[in-house]
This record gives C-alpha cells, sequence and structure tokens, in this order.
C-alpha cells in the first residue's frame, strides 16, 4: 500500500491534496492513504478558530471548510492525529475518534485502526507534565489556560496504548518521542535547526511518553511532526526488529513536509479501502472506561501492588464480548453528519467568540454501543449544560437510545527515514488551485428528541447543596 506521510498541515488540504494529483500525473504513483502527524487544523468556521491557541493574526480558515461542507471531497482516504494547533472544540466531540469530514477520519485522543491489513496507532496532542495526570477536564468556551491544556496529552491514553499486544505497523505522534536524535543524524539536524543543539546535549528534545511506547510497541514505523523540519532515524529492538522513525516539515514551498512509503500489500486498482475498528483497542476502551477522569486533579493509574487489575490486554472471551456488542462487523461506518454551519466566503467576515460545546452523534453512538462514557458529556453534565447534539442520530430501528439504570436517563433535546526504493520524497511545488463552482448547501437540520445514558455521572457530579 501506497502511504503518503505529511508533517504538520495546517489547514492546508487543498495544497496537500493538489500535491497528490501532482505525483501521480508526473511521476505515477498512486496513493492509497494519507496520513498526516498533526495540526491539522479542521476547522470549520470562525467560531472554531477561536478554539485555537494561536495569536489572532494567525488565524486562517485555510481549506479544510470546503471538504467538511461538501464542496470538495478528499480524493484520498486520510488518517489524522491532533497536534497543539487545532479545532480543539471539534475533535473534543471525537474523543475515541471519527469522521471530521467524508473520507477524513480522525484517530481521537489516542486510537487504533486498521485499513488494507496495516495495523496504525495513534497519539494525539503534545506534552506537558503539568497536566500528564490530570483529567480530561477542559470543555469548551475555554479559557487562556485550558485553550492550551486541551490538547495536553495524558497518562490514560498513554495507558491504554501500553495495554496494546500483537504487532503495530505504524505508530504517529505530533510530538517526537525523546532521544530519537540519537539514532540518526543528529549533527545534522543541529545544523539545519542550531537551537536544539541544547536540548539535544541534555537529552530533553521531544516527549518522554513517546520514546516509552516507541519501546514498548516497537512499530515497524513511527511518524511525527511538530518541529518543523525532516528527520529521519532508525531504533534498533532487541533481536533483529527495527523501527524505522520519519518526522516530516510543515506544508510550505520548497519544504519537506510530504514522504511517500511502501507499507504492507499493494492494493489494486479498483479497490476502495475501508477503515476498519482494531478489536483489541477497543475492548480495552471498554475495560478501562472506569479509569476515565474528567476532573482537574491528579488521576493515576492502577500498577502493581494493589488490589484492582492493573493489566487490561484484553482476553480472547473479552473480545469476543465486545465482538458481539459490534455486530460482528468491525468495519468504521462511514457516518459523518456536520454539526454547525460551515464557514461561508461571501457572508462570513469575523468571529470574535467560541462556540459552546456540544456533543456528536458519531461519538454517542459508539460509546452507547460499547457501553462506556463519553468524557464531554460527562462535562457537560458537571456544568449542568444542555445535552444538544448539532445533528440527529439516525439508527436503524428509530429508538431511543436508552440506558439500563432509567432512574439517571435525562430527556436531551438537541440543538440545531530511511531512504529507500520503497520510499519516494516530494517537497512542495506551485500547483495551480482549481475551486469548484459548488454552492454550500445549508446544514441546519432539526433533529428529533433522543434519550442519552448516564453512566458514571454521578462519580463526577457534584455535591448536593445541603
Amino acid at each position: 500500500m501506497k502511504i503518503a506521510v505529511e508533517g504538520c498541515a495546517h489547514g492546508e488540504l487543498e495544497k496537500i491534496y493538489d500535491t497528490l494529483v501532482h505525483i501521480e500525473k508526473e511521476q505515477g504513483v498512486k496513493v492509497d492513504l494519507l496520513i498526516c502527524c498533526g495540526d491539522f487544523q479542521s476547522t470549520r468556521n470562525l467560531d472554531d478558530l477561536n478554539c485555537m491557541a494561536v495569536p489572532p493574526k494567525y488565524r486562517d480558515i485555510c481549506t479544510f471548510y470546503k471538504y467538511y461542507s461538501g464542496e470538495k471531497k478528499a480524493p484520498v482516504l486520510t488518517i489524522f492525529i491532533g497536534g497543539n494547533h487545532e479545532a480543539s472544540n471539534y475533535l473534543q466531540e471525537l474523543a475515541y475518534g471519527g469522521w471530521v469530514a467524508p473520507n477524513i477520519y480522525y484517530l481521537g485522543y489516542a486510537g487504533v485502526v486498521t485499513v488494507a491489513g496495516v495495523r496504525i496507532a495513534g497519539l494525539s496532542g503534545i506534552f506537558k507534565a503539568p497536566d500528564y495526570h490530570r483529567g480530561h477536564h477542559e470543555i469548551a468556551p475555554f479559557t487562556e489556560s485550558t485553550v492550551r491544556s486541551v490538547y495536553h496529552i495524558r497518562n490514560l491514553e498513554v495507558f491504554r496504548l501500553k495495554q496494546l499486544s500483537g504487532h503495530i505497523d505504524i505508530c504517529l505522534s505530533h510530538d517526537w518521542p525523546q532521544g530519537i536524535y540519537h539514532h540518526g543524524n543528529a549533527e545534522q539536524l543541529i545544523r539545519f535547526k542550531p537551537f536544539f543543539r541544547e536540548e539535544i546535549e541534555r537529552n530533553t528534545l521531544g516527549n518522554s511518553t513517546c520514546e516509552e511506547l516507541l519501546n514498548f510497541l516497537q512499530p515497524s514505523y513511527w511518524f511525527s511532526a511538530h518541529l518543523h523540519c525532516k528527520f529521519s532515524a532508525v531504533v534498533q529492538h532487541d533481536g533483529e526488529k527495527c523501527t524505522k522513525f520519519l518526522a516530516l516539515d510543515k506544508c510550505l514551498p520548497k519544504r519537506r513536509f510530504l514522504q511517500i512509503v511502501t507499507v504492507g500489500e499493494e492494493v489494486r486498482a479498483d479497490t476502495e479501502l475501508k477503515l476498519s475498528h482494531d478489536l483489541e483497542w477497543v475492548t480495552i476502551l471498554m475495560l478501562t472506561n472506569h479509569l476515565l477522569s474528567v476532573k482537574p486533579v491528579a488521576n493515576y493509574m492502577p500498577g502493581p501492588g494493589g488490589a484492582e487489575r492493573y493489566t487490561f490486554t484484553p482476553t480472547e472471551e473479552e473480545k469476543s464480548v465486545v465482538f458481539e456488542k459490534l455486530g460482528k462487523n468491525l468495519e468504521i461506518p462511514e457516518n459523518f453528519v456536520p454539526t454547525v454551519p460551515p464557514y461561508n466566503p461571501n457572508i462570513d467576515d469575523q468571529s470574535f467568540s467560541q462556540p459552546s460545546a456540544q456533543l456528536n452523534p458519531q461519538t454517542t453512538l459508539f460509546c452507547d454501543t460499547l457501553g462506556i462514557d463519553d468524557p464531554l458529556r460527562l462535562l457537560m453534565i458537571i456544568r449542568k449544560q444542555p445535552l444538544n447534539i448539532g445533528t440527529a442520530i439516525n439508527l436503524q430501528n428509530e429508538e431511543s437510545i436508552c440506558t439500563e439504570d432509567a432512574e439517571d436517563e435525562e430527556e436531551v433535546t438537541e440543538s440545531g527515514d530511511p531512504e529507500d526504493e520503497n520510499e519516494t520524497f516530494v517537497s512542495f511545488t506551485n500547483i495551480t488551485d482549481t475551486l469548484l463552482e459548488t454552492s454550500t448547501e445549508n446544514l441546519s437540520v432539526t433533529p428529533p428528541v433522543k434519550r442519552f445514558r448516564g453512566r458514571n455521572q454521578t462519580l463526577y457530579s457534584p455535591p448536593e447543596e445541603s
């Protein structure tokens, strides 16, 4: 399978896709899958821009909204993780992953999927020690502090990834694994980025949790971005196993932002690739649901010496239970629905406010199927915010989503490196942008009333006032 790996997208989807078209035309290389390593910037409208942790002068709507609205469609299946420049309010709706637009899939805070037999794991965000052990407590509208902490990696996602067994083909992170420069040409890196020298000499450049995961998972490939430069390395593990590491630049002219690698089996030209859930990962989500916290305090993971279970690598019996819950079908449903109106360049001028949080029907359906909690829903319950969803959930049986514990039910009214023979390096090429002359439809939807679960809300609800 030909996979195009891209560094920091920074919202330049049109340019990235046009580059892939140019590669196919000029070099005869047809890309089967695009992977973006963070700073994707899935901004649907100007309100989303206000949820990005960047100075106002850098808030550019870019071109994602065209793929969200349906004006354009991603020409190749696209998978991405989050970085530190994101529409955090939107990605927060999809904590366990989901479609942000047709053919464009977000892996969530952390996630594992398979495509054409290739197993891909990802960890979103960047590492900041003060927030690492905290729960996912941030909610839109964000403060000056939470608009940044919302994209900080949490120990829960790292703990969950450490429960994986079996081989991982590709692992993604926005941060570089700490110490990766010891396995490549560090002097060349310092010549290109002289200000890295001190951190490299102190061995503090990069993310220590990613280093732990790299050594634990030992994937065939590890792709990163964030530091806006190309760097490759090979990490030798015990035995003959090794991990090929590649970091890429951001999407700018004459920058090394994209590379094509061959992973897995060749994909026939007429094959339509489909994403599938990783059964082991989904089972881990269910088994560790009780470890989820949405409090801004330390939330430590279990370990040896305690009375509770601390290893959650699932058994075959546990995976079988989840397989039944998923209807014995691991294919990820293509159930994207727009949840807010898209940007309209003919009307929208400026916005100075952040939107309120809202639930996403993809996450609600996924959580209901597995019997797990949506962290955003728990936060909205704590803040006593209405549990609104932008669009309806179209269930086949048209039944309400309900819970076994009926006393907790709530009625919710929704409102509208290594360069070898299998790798091709590509630098940005000036390509004439082509705009589709299509109008953006009004995407507002008036949904029916549904009922939602209240699984763990009592764990996080504030005590009643006396």
